[in-house]
């Protein structure tokens, strides 16, 4: 006979391996379902980081708790949590059934139900945890903006174990559900892993570090622009000299028009130069260059 469990009702377990089964109805715009489950302790905590099984981590150390594959079925997606409850240590008082809606708020999810199954023997032939459920809780989010939602819990009552239907909301996701119990969850984690880390900057070597007792070189100034100028031939330094200073470019004296044939402008060897616009006055000739008359 299956239980239509209501919120806060509880029943007892007499299998001894059960499957919490999540159930909703997929669609274009549902947010993704991920069951988890937490081992806590009497102080309401985990223990280690390792009693957190989700799917990242999907089986504890024990190998009592796990966490299964996701599978679709005629009445829509399932996630799985099983546990084999009597073996755990007695240090474990609860074993908490999680949620996580990863895409938006479980608001967006449609039909969300948990179905507990007893996976201790196969019903007609078929798989463990196949038959007809123990118990059905459908699961209603109280303000439609929760991302993680504790859906029940097994516990223990003496030498037995119970399930109780709870159906909390929290709106900080798996990552706000887990710091809630007691994981210690670092940067770049699974809801942070699209995180981009902060840029280091490079820092400069030992050999690019000024001691603070050296002062600083003072800054020179820029040398200003010169103006554009004709272009000069710039001087030779002499050897074993220094630089010569910089001069100004010379002047080109106006080019004078060339000469007739016959007569230079510079006066020949051993002849005074004739001063201009004077007529030119030949040395007396000697008898070999005399014609006769």
């Amino acid at each position: 006979m299956t239980h239509a469990m209501l919120k806060g009702s509880n029943i007892p377990l007499e299998a001894t391996t059960v499957r919490a089964v999540l159930r909703w109805t997929p669609g274009p715009d549902v947010p993704d379902v991920d069951a988890s489950a937490l081992l806590l302790g009497p102080d309401g905590r985990v223990r280690t980081d390792e009693d957190f099984i989700f799917y990242n981590q999907p089986q504890h150390p024990s190998g009592l708790v796990r966490h299964l594959t996701k599978k679709r079925v005629a009445e829509g997606l399932t996630d799985t949590i099983e546990a084999e409850l009597p073996p755990l240590e007695p240090s474990v008082d609860r074993v908490v059934l999680a949620a996580s809606a990863d895409g938006g708020a479980f608001g967006m999810v449609p039909d969300l139900c948990v179905l507990l199954y007893g996976a201790d023997e196969p019903a007609a032939g078929g798989e463990p945890g196949s038959g007809e459920p123990i118990a059905t809780f459908a699961v209603q989010p109280e303000t439609g903006d929760e991302t993680a939602l504790i859906c029940g819990e097994f516990y223990r009552r003496g030498d037995a174990w119970k399930f109780r239907a709870l159906g909390q909301g929290y709106d900080s996701g798996l990552l706000g559900l887990a710091t809630e119990f007691g994981i210690s969850v670092e940067e770049g984690g699974p809801e942070a892993a699209g995180t981009p880390e902060p840029e280091t900057w490079p820092q400069p070597g030992p050999e690019a570090q000024q001691s603070p007792s050296q002062p600083l070189p003072e800054a020179q100034p820029e040398p200003r622009p010169v103006a554009d100028s004709a272009p000069t031939e710039p001087l030779q330094q002499g050897y074993g000299y220094p630089p010569l200073p910089p001069t100004a470019p010379p002047t080109v004296p106006p080019q004078q028009p060339a000469p007739a044939y016959g007569y230079p402008q510079q006066p020949a060897y051993g002849y005074p130069q004739t001063p201009t616009g004077e007529p030119v006055t030949l040395p007396p000739q000697g008898p070999q260059f005399q014609q006769n008359r």
